[in-house]
């Protein structure tokens, strides 16, 4: 989103600018949950792509390329990377130890190795890092560890890989980043780098044992491929060439000219990459610039808890789009406002009702509407002429008209999008304060020509909203230009009051925005609840630990059943929709489980099931009763069944 507000400022800046993103789509992740799903790595990176790339369409993300990692041109842009590297002799070579699955026969990444964390305790702490203390950790660290995909212990096994020696590049380092970055690099991004570069850089792995991604090109390295952190950024330059490509431009040109800025927006998780690794590896290969400046967001929380897909307490981009397909800039609107630009930030739904309700209807849409309103009741939408001189008012409103886009730039350069935001917003207030000290509905018997300078006035506001809010609300502000019917706009027409002229005609009053209704956002948030509880994906260490009585636990009538029918519930990914025998009647329940069984699996299969669960609705279906599964260390779900045929209704003790 930081990204795409960028973007679309410089162009209406006429600016020549790329903006590439991509899948990265090879790793040992996507390998080992092609693996346990029983299926490909294609398969599961397809899905994906396909499904983040219409979402971000839908979103308004306005990449010039939407890329993939899997794509031959990447193949073949990192590998001519590796190369040079390699022929310039920066790659070091060495043989070490790994952890290796002796069941599964691969090598495990730190985050497929699981145990007790040494520091607190938690026993699913991962090898890279506990996610209850946030203590960063090596598998070596780990009490009991074991992999993830078999359960089996896992041990270690001799290999061959090679390295990029960043403890070489310190010194450089220290004089890019801690000399010459210090003022204008966000503190947040600075202090992390300082952090690591102080601590002392390491060697790091360039090659990994996998038969997914981009085959190392050298003899005797058959079954290994580029690190899936080193290929990664390579393809921004390999998405850059793709669109070159297409567009009958030099790629070049825009990664080794030095009159060429490249920026990179991204995570704090990310910031080590894109700011000492990747960094490293252009000035290594020596042909390339550099990245001028990183702004990284810190993170955010949601509803009280940090963000998990693997807990399920996430909102998902797709499923909002669903939920609300005529909202994208609404979301556009509160992510931004709420950007954890320099510390963490929280979703909360009733914020987020609360931004929709209060600011962008109650503001914007509310003097756009008044003024559209106005201008059919008095001039049937033609925008008049007129005589009056400017009052304290008018001057008053061109003061703002010409201080706000100068400060929205300003915030803009330096990366301060929720001030800019804002200043956007105080046009709208502007314009309100306008109407309200004017009160033409009052004045249009008695003084017309003052009426006529007011709404003309007000039809250039309009405008200049259209303008300045196309970075943030992209569909709102094309929506504005064709009420205003009006072409879209410059950078350089903001602040002016004759971008409408006189007599042209503008449309009829729409509705920018609408209220968000309590029992709206109250679903939301019950969905989230839901979607933690019963999808039963990985639960939290108090979840996991917290004591219970006999008593609380005699109460929960769990029995077997079966499966009578299966079928997916429409628009929604992961649920679906079962017949059940109970022994003592048939009922329908909805499981969170479509991701991980077809319908036909499900069929005629013995499970476990709360049949005293109070019956809730879930898409309009009512539940009653919950399928019980067991949840993997990686969130996948698995039936819980009797290991033979027992009958419907038996009660499990």
């Amino acid at each position: 989103m930081p990204a795409d507000v960028y973007a679309r400022f410089l162009r209406l800046q006429k600016k020549d600018v790329v903006f590439v993103c991509g899948s990265d789509e090879h790793g040992t992740a996507i390998a080992n949950q092609a693996m346990k799903e029983n299926t490909t790595p294609r398969a599961i990176i397809d899905k994906y792509h396909h499904l983040n790339e219409a979402s971000f369409e839908k979103l308004g993300i306005s990449f010039d390329i939407y890329h993939r990692t899997s794509d031959p041109l990447h193949h073949q842009t990192a590998t001519e990377f590796f190369t040079k590297l390699q022929e310039k002799g920066i790659f070091k070579e060495e043989t070490t130890e790994q952890y290796f699955d002796p069941e599964k026969g691969v090598f495990l990444a730190d985050r497929y190795i699981v145990g007790t964390c040494p520091k607190c305790g938690y026993e699913n702490a991962y090898g890279d890092q506990c996610e209850r203390c946030g203590s960063s950790l090596s598998p070596e660290e780990l009490i009991n560890p074991h992999s993830v995909l078999s359960g089996k212990t896992p041990e270690k096994k001799s290999t061959k890989h090679w390295y990029l020696p960043l403890d070489q590049y310190e010194d450089w380092l220290r004089e890019w980043i801690l000399e010459g970055h210090k003022n204008d690099w966000k503190a947040n991004v600075y202090g992390q780098c300082k952090s690591w570069i102080e601590a002392g850089l390491h060697p790091r792995a360039v090659t990994r044992d996998l038969d997914w991604g981009v085959p190392v090109p050298l003899p005797g390295a058959e079954g290994k491929v580029l690190y899936v952190w080193f290929d990664a950024p390579i393809g921004y330059i390999s998405a850059t060439r793709a669109w070159a490509e297409k567009n009958g431009k030099n790629w070049e040109d825009y990664w080794k000219k030095e009159d060429t800025r490249l920026l990179h927006f991204i995570g704090k998780d990310n910031i080590v990459f894109h700011c000492i690794i990747f960094p490293v590896m252009l000035h290594a290969e020596g042909s390339y610039i550099l990245p001028e400046n990183v702004p990284a967001n810190e993170f955010m929380n949601l509803e009280g808890d940090k963000m998990s897909t693997s807990r399920g307490w996430s909102i998902e981009m797709h499923e909002y789009l669903e939920d609300f397909p005529d909202k994208p800039d609404v979301l556009r609107y509160y992510l931004i406002s709420n950007a954890p630009e320099t510390k963490d930030s929280e979703f909360t739904w009733k914020d987020f009702q609360a931004k929709n309700d209060n600011e962008l209807v109650a503001i914007f849409g509310n003097f756009v509407n008044r003024t559209f309103v106005l201008m059919q009741k008095y001039y049937d939408g033609i925008l008049p002429d007129f005589k009056e001189e400017k009052g304290p008012t008018e001057i008053q409103l061109e003061n703002e008209l010409a201080r706000i886009p100068a400060a929205i730039e300003q915030s803009m350069n330096q990366f301060r999008f929720r001030e800019a935001l804002a200043e956007a917003m105080n046009l709208a207030r502007a314009g309100n304060k306008y109407l309200a000290d004017n009160e033409p509905w009052k004045l249009i018997k008695t003084n017309p020509q003052k009426v006529a300078q007011i709404m003309n006035y007000s039809v250039q506001i309009c405008a200049n909203l259209a303008l300045v809010f196309e970075p943030f609300l992209p569909f709102i502000s094309e929506k504005l230009y064709k009420m205003l019917n009006i072409s879209t706009l410059y950078y350089s027409d903001a602040g002016r009051t004759n971008i409408v002229p006189v007599g042209h005609p503008i449309g009829n009053p729409e509705f920018l925005f609408e209220k968000i209704e309590d029992s709206v956002v109250e679903a939301q948030v019950k969905k989230l609840h839901d979607k933690k509880a019963g999808l039963a994906v990985k639960p939290s260490a108090e979840a996991q630990h917290g004591e219970t009585t006999y008593d609380e636990f005699s109460k929960m009538d769990i029995r077997v059943v079966t499966i009578l029918e299966a079928e997916r519930v429409p628009k929604t990914d992961k649920l679906m929709k079962l017949k059940v025998d109970t022994g003592f009647d048939q009922r329908t329940i909805v499981s969170g489980i479509a991701q991980y069984y077809s319908p036909e699996q499900l069929v005629g299969q013995q499970v476990s099931m709360l049949v005293n669960l109070a019956p809730r609705s879930i898409k309009g279906i009512e539940s009653r009763g919950m399928i019980l599964m067991a949840a993997d260390h990686d969130g996948k779900l698995s039936l819980v069944q009797p290991d033979k045929g027992v009958s419907n209704g038996s009660i499990i003790k």
